[in-house]
């Protein structure tokens, strides 16, 4: 039920500096290596400040991942364990299962890995669009339920109740590039910016200490709403204009409510999250959508690990605080105020 394709854009040309550092410098550190790969059906781009031999590490270990994840590829271990009920992950697909339910909880279930049966059901996985009928629907609702998933984090183990299937998809793109982000530390790069279809991860900062420049996308047209500053964080986005039908008239897009099983309507018409956590910000990106602006500020101001920009369908921006002095309107944004969210 996740994005297709960049809810985020980058603004700026990269910049590049010839200042020195302490310690040892990275390979290429003034000049960056870029790359395209498509994979998770979208296309990947990268910029490294190191050696050209990332690249590859990087494609490969994308692949690695997909192959583990895929919901459709008959060959993954998301696949057997939906078509078996029950089966053994590999320690990436048990991490970031682990991590996921655990968002799931923290999140009472806006987030749920169980809801995919419903959003194939709607046509987002398959592009066969349609509304499906009354009694399906509640037929499928009667399977959704992330805290029926079995997972034995010790023996990587995983259960399912009947007809029930998972989808990592809404975490994934996340979990993705935080492990790219591992691969770039443990080669000693110290700046690097990844974007996976639209989910954007920055590794440190440009190479001459300034920050990364991020444009947020405006839901309700072209061009830009803003300008986020970032170092060292995720910046990933969920908006209803990403992947939407529209049949009598009626607009239904692919971001589904796991209580009811349609289309969320909160009000929200994009919500972008930043924060240390690519799978943290990528499954929050959806849960806080669904959620609505109130209650979405209430959890913030709870776990109070990430700040946010909304985006209201009466055309009102909001900020976390945290974002005051690192959000800026872009100059063709069509809004002119921006309220803020201040911890209370």
């Amino acid at each position: 039920m996740k994005r297709a394709f960049a809810p985020l854009l980058l603004l700026t040309l990269l910049l590049t500096s010839c200042g020195s550092q302490a310690g040892p410098e990275p390979v290429s550190a003034t000049e960056p290596v870029t790359g395209t790969v498509f994979a998770m059906d979208t296309v990947m781009d990268f910029t490294i400040y190191g050696e050209e031999t990332l690249l590859a590490a990087a494609e490969s270990r994308i692949h690695a991942l997909e192959a583990k994840l895929s919901v459709t590829e008959e060959s993954s271990e998301i696949y057997a364990i939906n078509h078996n009920g029950s089966g053994h992950v590999s320690a990436d697909t048990a991490d970031l299962l682990d991590q996921a339910l655990a968002l799931c909880g923290q999140t009472g279930g806006a987030l749920d890995l169980s809801i995919y049966p419903v959003v194939r059901a709607w046509g987002f996985t398959t592009g066969d669009y349609g509304v499906p009928e009354t009694e399906e629907l509640a037929e499928l609702l009667a399977h959704v339920d992330y805290t029926k998933i079995d997972f034995d984090r010790k023996q990587s183990a995983v259960t399912l109740p009947p007809d029930m299937e998972i989808d990592l998809g809404s975490v994934a793109k996340g979990y993705t590039g935080d492990q790219i982000l591992s691969l770039l530390r443990e080669a000693d790069v110290t700046s690097a910016l990844l974007n996976l279809g639209g989910n954007v991860q920055a590794l440190g900062s440009k190479p001459d200490g300034s920050p990364w420049r991020i444009g947020v996308q405006n839901p309700l047209g072209d061009g830009y709403i803003g300008v986020l500053e970032v170092t060292d964080q995720a910046v990933i986005t969920s908006g209803g204009y990403e992947r939407y039908f529209v049949e009598d008239g009626e607009t239904y897009w692919h971001i589904i409510d796991p209580a009811t099983g349609a289309p969320t309507h909160s009000g929200l018409i994009s919500v972008t999250i930043i924060g240390g956590s690519g799978l943290m910000c990528d499954g929050l990106s959806t849960a806080l959508f669904v959620m609505g602006l109130e209650d979405a500020a209430q959890f913030w101001r709870e776990t109070g690990n990430f700040e946010a920009v909304f985006v209201t369908e009466d055309g009102q921006i909001t900020i976390t605080e945290g974002l005051t002095d690192r959000f800026s309107l872009a100059d063709e944004s069509p809004f002119d105020e921006v309220a803020v969210l201040y911890q209370e």
